[in-house]
Parts: structure tokens; sequence; C-alpha cells
């Protein structure tokens, strides 16, 4: 009886390495530019060629000015970064979606494009030069966050060196309730585990509840898994998967898809599988959570005050106290985008609730896309019409403000209302911003109320 880990890991295994490492088979290599230009690079210097051209793929994100996303851009060093890309790729044979280039409609945050074309599949390995990998889990992958140095083994060897990891399993069972989503999960799970609680483990989600979610909402679980310690988070492949996985470009296709589904099918956790670690969270407890300090485990649920046991420097950073509520906080910025929760889901839900209404006016409002294909579903949906009747900004696809390498940035004390991962001191730009992470939904309610309310209230109000 084995796990999805054991499995994929298995399969995948080349050699045990002296060292106790794995010498591991990647199956999908994703690029973009921000880690791969000193990888590629260090290839020349040693006179090597990229190994297996066809299972990398590239795209540019980080960098991308989401205002004005023509080419040539406008900032030197972004435009600087994406020709290098372009050059790297072209030599190698490396297939690129990037902005002003062939192939650039399907240009996005590389966590959107990889499961929306079909890249991401169950079985599969896959790693990236981006921490949040793990998002590819939600489609039964095993995906992991690497480094340049290793972004260059696997353009070498398609191989890579890892420690074997523990499985932990969190099942999360019953009925969410109105108003709680796929993120208040996840920050809820971190902030009872830490942010060192998954150290050395992948996280196997499951239950009732994660088994009713759209793919769209296993992402975001599964893309935050890293916030949790965790090197890899994942969900067992199920008919959710192979529906939303049915007809993309590069997913299988007529009795070719059948087979894959039998195999596909074949690689789910067995019954009676042994886990190095259990934990269960009850769905109902959930509440819309945001986060009050400087780790995505610092969160209370909005009707909970800030525990008399939080860490004194978060709360002077963030200018709370200990019993305060974060619920009535001023917002200057509410940022819907990012790798986590910039999905078509997030963008309809969040315009359930600004539809016919306006942000307060001392708000600075973004909706970014996280990719063109989004945009484009997003445009037939009449979405950037509502976001911006209401006073949002509609911008092009990119990472825009979730980690601010491009002109998307906080300004001094400024507080952002953001669906991104993470809230570090300095993550939006600014040294001395201040970031509240929340879901979709959380986020366009503080758009409008001008500061941090309960969701749920606002639901009410316009009868969603």
């Amino acid at each position: 009886m084995h796990t999805l880990f054991d499995k994929v890991w298995r399969a995948h295994t080349v050699r045990e390495l002296p060292s106790g490492q794995t010498q591991l088979f990647v199956g999908l290599h994703l690029v973009h530019e921000v880690t791969s230009p000193q990888a590629f690079d260090m290839l020349r210097q040693q006179g090597w060629t990229v190994a297996f051209p066809e299972r990398t793929f590239a795209t540019v994100d980080h960098i991308v000015p989401t205002k004005s996303p023509s080419r040539p851009f406008l900032d030197v060093t972004a435009e600087e970064m994406t020709a290098a890309l372009e050059r790297n790729c072209r030599e190698a044979g490396i297939r690129l979606f990037a902005p002003g280039a062939a192939g650039g409609e399907h240009q996005g945050i590389v966590h959107v494009i990889g499961p929306e074309l079909g890249l991401t599949q169950p079985g599969m390995t896959i790693a990236c030069g981006d921490s949040h990998t793990s998002t590819h889990g939600a489609l039964g992958a095993i995906a992991f966050g690497i480094g340049t140095s290793q972004v260059r083994d696997v353009l070498a060897s398609q191989c890579l060196a890892l420690d074997p990891l523990k499985v932990r399993r969190i099942d999360v069972n019953g009925s969410l309730a109105h108003g709680v989503y796929a993120k208040d999960v996840i920050l809820t799970i971190i902030r009872q585990l830490g942010v060192q609680g998954g150290v050395g483990y992948a996280y196997e989600y499951g239950g009732t509840t994660i088994g009713r979610m759209t793919i769209e909402e296993r992402m975001t679980i599964c893309n935050m898994s890293i916030e949790g310690g965790a090197r890899v988070g994942y969900m067992n492949p199920d008919d959710t998967t192979f529906a939303y996985l049915s007809g993309r470009q590069f997913a299988p296709s007529g009795g070719a898809f059948d087979r894959a589904v039998e195999y596909w099918q074949s690689l789910a956790s067995d019954q009676g599988a042994q886990y190095d670690d259990r934990v269960t969270l009850d769905a109902a407890a959930i509440e819309p959570t945001v986060t009050w300090g400087i780790n995505p485990g610092q969160s209370v649920g909005i009707g909970e005050r800030i525990p008399d046991s939080a860490d004194e420097e978060a709360l002077a950073f963030m200018g709370f106290a200990k019993g305060g509520r974060v619920e009535g906080t001023r917002i200057d910025v509410a940022f819907i985008g990012s790798c986590t929760n910039g999905r078509l889901s997030d963008l309809e839900e969040a315009a359930r609730l600004v539809k016919g209404r306006r942000v307060a006016p001392h708000v600075q409002a973004l909706v970014v896309p996280g990719s063109q294909a989004v945009s484009r579903a997003a445009e037939e949906r009449g979405l950037p019409e509502i976001f911006t009747a209401a006073g949002f900004e509609w911008r092009g696809a990119g990472c825009s403000m979730c980690l601010a390498m491009n002109p998307d940035r906080l300004e001094g004390r400024q507080v952002c209302a953001s669906t991104s991962n993470r809230n570090f001191k300095g993550r939006q730009g600014s040294p001395t911003g201040r970031t509240l992470l929340m879901s979709p939904a959380m986020v366009a309610a503080a758009a409008l109320a001008g500061e941090v309310v309960d969701v749920r209230h606002s639901l009410e109000q316009v009868g969603a």
C-alpha cells in the first residue's frame, strides 16, 4: 500500500546516491525570466546543451509591467531580462510564451499557464525556479521549487538530486460556511501547523471538503503549501481532475486520453497507505481568515482577536496590539491577482461583490489576471467592465504586486489587502509597506468598505 508521492517518486528514480539523496528524473521543467539567466550562462561556461528542450517551457511573468505590457518594455531591466530569456529559449529550442513573441497569447504566471495549457498532468515530477511550484500538485503531480543552480542541473541532465520526503495527510471534512474559501482553508492549516511545520514533508490533502473543490480551489491550497514549510503539496487525481484536463492543448486526446486516465487513476494513494503523520480539520470551524503579522502563519479568523502570544516584532511592524482586531483596519491598496488567486473563478467571485458598487475613494484597487487566457475569458464575461465601473484598475497578466519586481509596488507605510501568498516585510515593494493576506472576496469587500470587513456581511448585502 503506497501513497501517490511514493508511487511517483519511485517511478522517476534514476538511482539512489551515496549521499542518501535520490537522483530524480524531472518530467516537466518550467522556467521564467528571473531565475533562469544565470542557469543558461552556467551551461554555456561548461559547454553544455539543454538535454531535453521539449520538456522545458518558458514564460515571462515576474517582471512584466501590467499597466503597459507592450514591447519593448519601458523598464530597461525588464526588457533586458525578457530579451535574454527569448535568446536563451531560441538557442536551446525551448518553447516560450512571452508578450510580443510567438505564443504570447499564452503568456502568464508560470503556475497558472501550466495547468490551463494541460502541461501539468497527474503523476508528473515538475520543477521550476520558483517556490510556489507546489501549485501543480492540485492535479496529482509532485512539484517543487528549485534554485538557480538546480535549474542548470535540470537543463543539462533533466535530473535533480533531492532528499526523500515524509508524507503528512491533511484531511478537511465537512462543508465550508458561506463566505469561506480555499484561501481561508490553507491559511488556517498554516496557522495550526506553523510556517515550519511542513519542513521535510510532502502534504497530501484530502477529505470530503477537498473532494468537492474545483481544480482552481485546489491550486490555491497547494500553492501555499510552501508557506507552511512543506516542499510539496498535492491532491489525488479524481474525476474532477480528468474533466479539467480533457481537451486542453498539451493533454492527451482521443484514445490516448482514455488510456492516460486509466493510468492516472492507478496513481492515487492506496486505501490503507501509511503516512508519517495525519491531521484532520473541521471545515465548519473555519472562518474568513486574514493575516495580522509578517508571515502567513500569523492569522486570525475575522471574528477573532489577535492572540496574547502574538510576536512582538510582527505587532510593532504592522501596528497592531495583542487582543486587538484586524477587522476595521483601514486599507490603502486592494490587490486581486497572483499565482494563488489570479484565476477566473477568483475574479468572478470578486466581481459578484463589486458589481454596481464603488471602491472607497481613498483606496487604489487593482485586478491582475493570472494569464492572457484568464484575461480573455474574463473579457467574454464582461468582468473588466464590472471592475472598472466600480473603480478598480484592470491590468495585463503577470505577477504584479505579489512581489513587486515590476512597477506595481506599495509606497511607504501603505496597507494592502492582498490575495497573494506572502506578507513578509518588503514583499510588495516598500520596506515599510504592510500586507494583509485574504481571499479575493475579502479583498473585494475591503476595497469597497475602505477597511477590513467580514465578507459574509457583504455577501448578505448583495444577496449572494
